[in-house]
């Protein structure tokens, strides 16, 4: 019995020393967060609890406009990340390992800070750049500003197309290392009772798969609503997304404003948390309904 519980143990012995610093940082800074939220900022004088900055923050049409916005980059991004993600997995799971270059290429967006992947981008798909250029050469625009405007505005184009390129291939990685297995085990024994390569994709590789695909799609939705650089550079003036918006709160000279600032953080964090919740109870069923 000894034995057993020192080997059920022996993992989370190893890890807790980073469990502890990532852990308390998490705690810590999220627990002041959510002290300021609630008007305790003893820094300047406020040491009363109050409800006061929620109602404030909840009551705004800027919030919600900027809560939609995020929402909708997030969503759209994940979306189309998580579909691209897919298909690629799939292929690379059947041609990857017959071509060295498809399988090193694929991983190169991965390798590339988003600040990078933001320039890159604006270089080449802005009103002004390269594609722009090329076009109105060749003759298919008559003015630059005929080019569509893809950063800057509320549809957020640029900023998907970002993510999209960034986070395909993070969702191609997950879920190939799920997908390998199934094709070359389930895979061949469905092809071998007479499945054809789409019959075998869509009713057993996609389904045993969901798992993989459920979590890739959940950790790039949580870093899209959460991210900052991008829509910071590239976001429209309004509606700012959630994470830019606390940051001007933030650097606000008043100091009076910062619960605000922590009122957002906390409201992105409790999203962030209910997809992980949503994720672990649609895990638990799905594989309840497997199993």
């Amino acid at each position: 019995m000894k034995n057993f519980y020192a080997e059920v143990f022996k993992p989370y012995f190893y890890l807790a020393p980073s469990l502890v610093v990532l852990v308390g940082f998490f705690l810590g800074g999220f627990t002041l967060a959510l002290a300021q939220s609630l008007g305790y900022f003893p820094v300047i004088g406020m040491k009363e609890f109050t409800l006061f900055y929620y109602r404030q923050v909840l009551g705004s049409p800027d919030f919600w406009a900027s809560l939609r916005g995020t929402f909708y980059i997030a969503f759209t991004s994940t979306l189309l990340s998580t579909i691209a993600g897919v298909y690629l997995a799939n292929y690379l799971v059947r041609c990857a390992p017959k071509n060295r270059l498809i399988s090193l290429l694929y991983k190169l967006p991965i390798t590339v800070p988003h600040l990078v992947a933001a320039l890159m981008m604006v270089f080449l798909f802005s009103q002004g750049g390269v594609i722009a250029r090329l076009m109105l050469k060749a003759g298919l625009i008559e003015n630059i500003s005929d080019f569509p405007a893809l950063f800057y505005t509320r549809n957020a184009v640029g900023i998907i197309l970002i993510y999209w390129w960034k986070e395909t291939p993070f969702v191609a990685v997950m879920v190939y290392a799920v997908m390998k297995h199934i094709v070359g085990k389930l895979g061949d024994v469905a092809a071998t009772l007479g499945a054809n390569p789409r019959q075998v994709f869509y009713h057993v590789v996609l389904p045993l798969s969901m798992p993989g695909i459920i979590s890739a799609s959940a950790i790039t939705f949580a870093y899209s609503f959460g991210a900052f650089e991008i829509p910071y550079l590239l976001g429209a003036s309004y509606p700012k997304t959630l994470p830019v918006r606390a940051y001007f709160s933030y650097i606000s000279p008043q100091l009076s404003d910062r619960p605000e600032t922590m009122v957002i953080n906390v409201l992105v964090s409790l999203v962030c948390a209910c997809l992980v919740a949503v994720y672990y109870v649609s895990m638990r069923r799905y594989l309840r309904r497997w199993s």
